[in-house]
């Protein structure tokens, strides 16, 4: 069996009909639709892509990529998603 790693999750790539039918609460950033996690490949799709968001985001992002990384059984060790995670 092959493992899978972050880097392989970042190819999950959604169609535009799969995206639109998520609801708000399954995007990082539920506003701008932006970052969707409807699954554990996505929430490491989404800590991968972490840094590309803006700082005035990043600590609500962090903080739902904790959300949605509890739910998915997903083990979140970035240091910087943990350190914005405080100030949301």
């Amino acid at each position: 069996m092959v493992k899978e790693n972050k880097h392989e999750a970042a190819k999950e790539v959604l169609t535009a009909q799969q995206r639109r039918s998520l609801q708000a609460s399954d995007f990082g950033l539920p506003q701008e639709r932006q970052f969707p996690m409807p699954d554990a490949k996505h929430v490491r799709a989404a800590e991968s892509y972490f840094r590309y968001a803006s700082d005035r985001k990043k600590p609500e992002l962090a903080h739902r990529i904790l959300m949605k990384a509890q739910k998915y059984g997903v083990d979140v060790e970035s240091p910087e998603i943990l350190d914005w995670s405080k100030k949301y």
